[in-house]
């Protein structure tokens, strides 16, 4: 289990490295459609090419940085059902939803976009618009963003496995953002 936990620091450190670096990739972005928009306006200009490079840009944060999100527990479920459990049977849901849900998808989703990017590059596929962008690079983003979910995925396995046999505490112990409804209630009442 060492080895594995190892491992999984090791996806963690680079999942961590590049969802931070990505979140620049929003600034830039908001600069290029905030001058886009004043060039438009001012100049009566406008390029098709600017417009996807924000397209490409904002798609670029999402999907590099979901990794980032898994990792730091803040992905999406549902508090009002998840939040009645013990934690125990809390890592046992996280456990299966990864390995029955999570990885099923991701490892599909890299299944079918390898050809897809690779067909794209081969062909220089172009975007549709006039002068727009080449279109490969934003399906390389795709994968990209799969495969690091795929490894986040992984590392978020073992680190399960490791809470439940009690070779490592709960890095990111549950803490829920909502008291529970019968003691807002008392709350409001007193």
């Amino acid at each position: 289990m060492k080895t594995l936990l190892v491992f999984s620091r090791l996806i963690d450190t680079i999942t961590e490295n590049i969802g931070k670096a990505v979140g620049w990739l929003i600034l830039v972005a908001v600069l290029v459609s905030a001058g886009n928009a004043v060039i438009r306006k001012v100049f009566n200009i406008s390029s098709n090419a600017w417009l996807e490079a924000q397209w490409y840009l904002f798609g670029g944060a999402f999907m590099l940085a979901a990794a980032y999100t898994l990792a730091q527990n803040e992905h999406i479920r549902i508090d009002v059902v998840y939040g009645k459990f013990s934690r125990r049977v809390q890592h046992w849901i996280d456990l299966l939803g990864h390995l029955l849900f999570l990885m099923p998808f991701v490892l599909l989703m890299v299944y079918f976009l390898v050809p897809y990017v690779l067909m794209s590059y081969r062909s220089g596929e172009g975007s549709s618009s006039a002068g727009g962008l080449i279109v490969w690079p934003a399906k390389a983003i795709l994968l990209a963003g799969f495969l690091l979910l795929a490894f986040q995925g992984v590392s978020e396995i073992i680190k399960k496995l490791a809470i439940m046999r009690g070779d490592m505490e709960d890095p990111t112990p549950y803490v829920p953002t909502h008291a529970p409804l019968d003691t807002a209630v008392e709350e409001k009442g007193a």
